[in-house]
């Protein structure tokens, strides 16, 4: 007979609540919780379509080997992480633990135990080959807030829930359903700030899901600093900034009001694509609400100045008061906290070590896996011999696919856990088999700090693993054994040894759980919350309906505890922006789009969520079409600096003139055994730049948004001949 469990989505930061139909350890069906306290009643198609990723009939369920033709070979787990064992200890023998790296995907954030084992593997055989996705999706916000507030996993978010304005740069909630808060439907939470007679303003070169429903402000492809440093020119200039809290908290208001008084609207405007009069009217109408909330993403994140825009966030929070202010941008006090211990440890690191190519910094750790292709091919000690992937597929992900696809094949190992074939691990040498988020115990953590309602939920399995799949924590434990070290970042954990393996993820959550400011204090505090009380309220707890305000003076760790909003960072930053010089050959801007269907480069297998057989197309603007003869549903070359990619044209109104729009994640079709299943849909990454000195120097960020372009029309009978994607080099 079916059952119903309850559990939670773990795609994207909302985290919906689900109901699972179950019968003989099958998921039948999925359908939204509606009596999930967040998001009663709400998932997006995605969530829903889970079921055809638990089910897909070319899941990869137990461990596979390459063989010396290219296909793959079922073994045993005992042989597998043997022979992977033995051949990582002869690289660290023979070069070293620098030999030896690890690709964390955007996955696994959404496990609450992945993400501490691979950090902690890594930090235990104490190599610098780190890398994750947030050197192509955030890293220059954890950057900004080093800067600015002393930490990079202080960040503030915005208060949807009680704020009048919400300015946005970069970000499509309704689509993404929201990143860097959670703990709301976005697309009601947007509505009811309009609906109580507030106001969302979307900033972003296209005519965006959530700009249709909203104001939209176009603005040019990396234009946004430009745009951001003349708001802050009028502020000061019209005596709008809250004098009282800059003299509380801000360092160095008055550099920063020298830094911006050159960046009147009138001069910004060729550069940000802003209307002069629209921006004045804009820095005013943020200045004199009565809260105000400033929120940027990806888009805000991945342009070549993504620190400074981040940066610039944060001084317009500051200037115009709404730092830790009901309805500004507030910092949420986490039932589970997994970053206080972090940066009192001193574990929140920028630029302790630089990396090998490039000299660029890390950021907590991780370095940017945009020269992984580099690093893999240059000679020298601390050469990338050795690559473990995680839930990631980096030659999607990451700027210059072509060169990281041609770099794979030089590693000496390459490993991959996952649930299927991608364009990474069809070059792996081992793929061994990971859970669904269905097969696994889990909790909300690494979001905790971003949430809007304190909210907690705890979810057992669903089903057991389909066959032979485990848990990726379980996997880094035990390859972790080979190598003869426990995967901790914690000293004191590594040198319990074989006991420390022992620890399981429930354990130590359950423990930070009990001792933060919602815990029961292990039956010290009447109330309190452990993972067994959570475990007997399966829809989750609600433990407040907003966020406090009054913390900044405890998130705040400069040594001075101030805002350091006139950094000499930012004025770097805006000197290297003044300098910026455009190239004739290449006088358009590209910049990609979130798509509803899929999520970054997963989920692409599911037929419900692909029907149509979707084909990625480029977005142009009428004008440019026009000027360039490109017509609606015809062929184009778009160029760059870095490759070539032939596309399909979309001539719409959506874009703003003089840029390109091109949705990211797609790649080769591949079912079993990886095996091409029909050409290559275009994958925007053979545009960008894989160089280190392409990359954004100041934190190592990948440039995806800004990038600069040309485009030409393909005539019917050449578009037939070439090939689809032609790499420069």
């Amino acid at each position: 007979m079916a059952e119903q469990k309850i559990t939670y989505c773990r795609i994207c930061e909302s985290m919906c609540g689900l109901v699972a139909t179950v019968q003989d350890n099958t998921v039948l069906a999925l359908r939204p919780d509606p009596n999930h306290p967040l998001t009663g009643g709400f998932a997006c198609p995605k969530g829903i379509a889970m079921t055809e990723v638990q089910a897909d009939s070319d899941r990869i369920v137990h461990p596979l080997r390459r063989k010396g033709d290219g296909s793959f070979e079922r073994v045993g787990w005992q042989q597998a992480l043997a022979e992977i064992g033995q051949r990582l200890r002869a690289i660290r023998d023979e070069s070293g633990t620098d030999a030896i790296g690890t690709y964390m995907g955007n996955p696994t954030a959404f496990s609450h135990a992945t993400v501490p084992w691979v950090k902690g593997m890594m930090d235990a055989l104490g190599s610098r080959h780190y890398y994750t996705a947030s050197s192509q999706d955030g890293n220059s916000r954890l950057l900004a807030s080093a800067i600015t507030f002393g930490s990079p996993l202080t960040i503030p978010v915005p208060d949807l829930l009680r704020t009048d304005y919400l300015l946005m740069i970069g970000a499509n909630p309704v689509v993404s359903h929201g990143s860097m808060f959670t703990g709301v439907v976005a697309r009601e939470a947007l509505t009811d700030i309009v609906d109580r007679g507030g106001r969302v303003v979307v900033v972003d070169p296209r005519r965006t899901e959530t700009a249709r429903l909203f104001e939209h402000l176009s603005i040019r492809p990396g234009g946004d600093a430009w745009f951001m440093l003349s708001m802050l020119n009028v502020i000061f200039a019209d005596g709008l900034e809250d004098a009282a809290a800059l003299a509380r908290h801000a360092a160095d208001a008055d550099r920063l009001r020298s830094i911006v008084s050159a960046f009147t609207p009138e001069r910004t405007e060729p550069h940000s694509g802003v209307p002069a009069q629209l921006t004045r009217q804009t820095a005013r109408d943020c200045a004199t609400a009565r809260s105000a909330a400033f929120y940027g993403r990806v888009g805000a994140c991945t342009g070549p100045y993504g620190t400074l825009v981040n940066m610039l966030l944060d001084a317009l929070s500051v200037v115009t008061g709404n730092l830790d202010r009901v309805g500004g941008s507030v910092f949420p006090t986490p039932p589970i906290d997994l970053f206080g211990p972090i940066i009192k440890r001193g574990l929140d690191t920028v630029a302790d070590w630089r990396t090998r190519v490039g000299d660029l910094p890390e950021v907590l750790g991780t370095a940017p896996a945009g020269i992984m292709a580099e690093e893999i091919r240059t000679p020298g000690p601390g050469r990338l011999r050795a690559l473990l992937v995680v839930s990631g597929n980096p030659v999607l992900s990451v700027p210059g696919s072509t060169q990281l696809e041609e770099a794979l094949p030089e590693l000496d190992l390459l490993v991959s856990i996952d649930l299927g074939f991608n364009d990474t691990n069809r070059h792996a040498d081992f793929i061994l088999p990971a859970t669904t988020f269905l097969e696994r115990e889990d909790i909300v953590v690494t979001f905790l700090s971003y949430q809007l309602r304190p909210f907690l939920q705890w979810t057992d399995p669903v089903v057991a693993p389909r066959g032979e799949a485990r848990e990726e924590w379980t996997i880094l434990r035990d390859l972790s054994a080979e190598l003869g070290i426990v995967p901790s970042s914690i000293p004191e954990i590594r040198r319990l040894g074989a006991l420390a393996r022992r620890i399981r993820p429930k354990t130590l959550f359950d423990a930070m759980l009990r001792m933060g400011p919602f815990g029961d204090r292990f039956g010290l505090r009447r109330g309190g919350l452990s993972i067994a009380k959570l475990r007997r309220s399966p829809h989750g707890v609600r433990l407040g309906d907003y966020v406090e305000t009054g913390v900044i003076g405890d998130r705040l760790t400069h040594p001075d505890r101030l805002i350091h909003i006139g950094s000499d960072e930012l004025a770097a930053e805006v000197q290297r922006l003044q300098a910026e010089r455009t190239d004739p050959d290449y006088p358009m801007r590209l910049f990609g789009r979130r798509e509803l269907r899929s999520i970054n480069s997963w989920m692409k297998n599911s037929p419900t969520l692909m029907v149509g057989d979707i084909h990625p197309s480029c977005g142009i603007h009428p004008r440019d079409a026009r000027a360039l003869r490109l017509v609606d549903g015809g062929r184009a070359r778009i160029t760059s600096r870095a490759g070539s990619l032939d596309v399909v044209v979309d001539v719409t109104r959506d874009v703003a003139p003089g840029s390109v729009c091109m949705p990211h994640g797609w790649g080769k079709r591949l079912g079993r055994d990886g095996a091409d299943q029909g050409a290559a849909r275009p994958n925007v990454n053979v545009l960008t730049s894989a160089r280190a000195q392409d990359l954004e120097q100041i934190s190592g960020m990948s440039v995806l948004t800004g990038v600069e372009v040309r485009i030409e029309a393909v005539p019917p009978q050449a578009a037939a001949r070439q090939p689809v994607i032609r790499p420069t080099h």
